[in-house]
């Protein structure tokens, strides 16, 4: 009978009853059959520079494409190295899958090449984490890995591939392949929590929905379309489920950033929550404290946390709203819409103003909005950094599904996100235009990766808003301790463009305001993954540093 290796029984798993086409990797001894399997089942493989950059690359791939990424290590320092990637993923609750090699089997405790206890490490940032001990099971385990990435709350999952199973062989018949059932278990909440949450949204006055990641994991946006529609709530999309409805929706006030969401949540007397937990970036509900709060959530345990819900309704966003819908009543809130966009454009004065300015030095929302001139809205934006994060989520408009991504910004604050998340992007959407935005400091943990897209013709367009220093951090010093005091905070100009030149992509420093549209305008046109490294005012402080200055003072 016919013979299969271990390691090409993965690739033809995920190949035949996954679909699985790409798997982002770097290469290592311990997954060489399976690297050996993927090249002969025809799964496109993306080789990075740093393991890091794989598992976010994979991350990414699941928010752009729907489908879990798959991210394959090698043992020891390439899975550690993958780590802070695997905790972005389970804090952002991705359903990302992360295959990784492992010293041999036969010889635990021997000190054999990279043998440690991976799975420990691992267990506290995963689902779901097991070790496949025997060939004929690997379908079956990589069946339950997927299983367990999906179903509920999703998150990521670790299968350890040891080379005693990956390099030996089988017959074909006695490892079996599938097919796979596929079986979702659904929560609903009950009949009367509907009916109240109906009555709430019908008797506010000043109404408000937040939606984030769950409503992209949930695949609702018709749903939440006809919803906000009939119940007229103004509302804001934040993290993956931005861009579920377009940026440029009437109810909808992404156009006023982060700015324009803690304008108006101190002035909602009902906000309907879904898919997002109410975490730091949402200073943990201060700031509504007097709102009546309707919170859709698929996991119970996040239904309270850090405020009572006057109603709970546990479930996925599209089903709870599927039963929501015909509970609510035909609305418009057009005065109190009109009044929350006055409240938060008059907030943003001076910020829109920097937009319209061209003045050197320059601002960072003149570069933003330079971007935006010159890429428009039929674009995917991808931002990584302190203060940056800030002016991209303030300034970026995309009319597509995550089109607009602050990766850096969410639970773990994971700076580095930005390329790697761009380079998926472009793969995800290769007709579409591509650009990170990136702060200097930010730009440098995963710069490296620009071999990569240069290697897999990846054209991405990177702007670094330079400030020459970690912003975020200098400008909290100053509040804190004092201009005279900032330490491990300056980082000086340092020329970016010309490393990017020097791995073969497009490079070009722009230091006045009028050599911004042309200098990005040359860099699409080149083709190749280009870098516009753009000197921006050292001096300029976002509101987001305010904020995390006093969260972390405690003021």
């Amino acid at each position: 009978m016919a013979q299969i290796t271990g390691g090409h029984l993965v690739a033809r798993y995920l190949k035949q009853i996954e679909a699985v086409d790409t798997v982002f990797t770097l290469s290592g001894g311990h997954i060489e059959s399976i690297l050996d399997g993927l090249s002969q089942y025809g799964i496109r493989t993306i080789d990075v520079r740093h393991e890091q950059a794989a598992a976010m690359m994979a991350h990414a791939w699941t928010v752009y494409r729907g489908r879990p990424g798959v991210c394959l290590v090698t043992a020891g320092p390439g899975f550690t190295n993958a780590l802070t990637g695997i905790a972005n993923a389970f804090l952002e609750n991705v359903p990302l899958v992360v295959l990784s090699g492992r010293h041999p089997l036969r010889d635990d405790l021997t000190g054999a090449l990279q043998e440690m206890n991976q799975i420990d490490m691992v267990k506290p940032v995963v689902k779901w984490c097991a070790t496949c001990h025997d060939i004929r099971r690997i379908p079956e385990y990589l069946a339950t890995a997927l299983r367990q990435a999906t179903t509920g709350r999703p998150g990521p999952v670790f299968l350890e591939l040891p080379p005693d199973i990956l390099f030996t062989s089988v017959d074909e018949a006695r490892a079996p392949l599938g097919p796979r059932p596929v079986r979702k278990a659904c929560t609903l909440p009950q009949e009367a929590d509907l009916q109240e949450a109906a009555r709430l949204i019908d008797a506010a006055r000043q109404p408000l929905l937040v939606g984030g990641s769950g409503v992209k994991m949930s695949d609702c946006a018709p749903l939440l379309k006809t919803f906000v529609e009939k119940t007229g709530l103004p509302f804001a999309l934040l993290n993956y489920g931005r861009g579920a409805l377009p940026d440029d929706h009437p109810l909808c006030i992404n156009d006023g950033g982060f700015t324009g969401l803690m304008t108006g949540m101190p002035q909602a007397d009902v906000i309907v929550i879904a898919g997002l937990r109410l975490n730091w970036v949402m200073q943990a509900t201060k700031l509504f404290p007097q709102a009546k709060v309707i919170r859709i959530d698929i996991a119970e345990h996040e239904l309270d946390r850090n405020r009572p819900s006057q109603v709970a309704l546990a479930g996925d966003c599209g089903r709870v709203l599927e039963r929501l819908l015909p509970l609510v009543s035909t609305r418009r809130h057009d005065d109190w819409l009109g009044r929350l966009r006055r409240a938060y454009e008059a907030f943003m004065t001076t910020e829109l103003e920097k937009r319209r300015s061209a003045v050197d030095p320059i601002h960072p929302a003149r570069l933003v909005q330079r971007i935006m001139d010159v890429f428009g809205r039929d674009a995917f934006y991808v931002a990584d950094g302190g203060d940056t994060s800030y002016w991209a989520l303030a300034g970026f408009q995309s009319i597509h599904p995550a089109g607009v991504l602050v990766p850096a910004g969410g639970l773990f604050g994971c700076l580095g996100t930005g390329i790697p998340f761009a380079l998926a992007a472009k793969l995800a959407h290769s007709d579409k235009p591509v650009i990170v935005l990136n702060g200097d400091g930010s730009f440098g943990l995963n710069s490296m990766e620009f071999d990569t897209a240069v290697r897999h013709d990846i054209p991405v367009v990177c702007v670094v808003n330079n400030d020459c220093a970690w912003g975020m951090i200098k400008h909290s010093q100053e509040l804190s301790l004092g201009a005279d005091r900032c330490t491990c905070a300056e980082l000086g100009l340092r020329h970016y463009e010309k490393m990017v030149e020097g791995l073969g992509g497009y490079g070009e420093l722009v230091e006045r305001e009028a050599d911004i549209v042309p200098a990005l305008e040359r860099a699409a046109a080149s083709g190749k993954p280009a870098c516009v490294n753009v000197v921006t005012d050292p001096t300029v402080t976002s509101p987001a540093t305010v904020m995390f200055y006093q969260n972390l003072s405690g003021f």
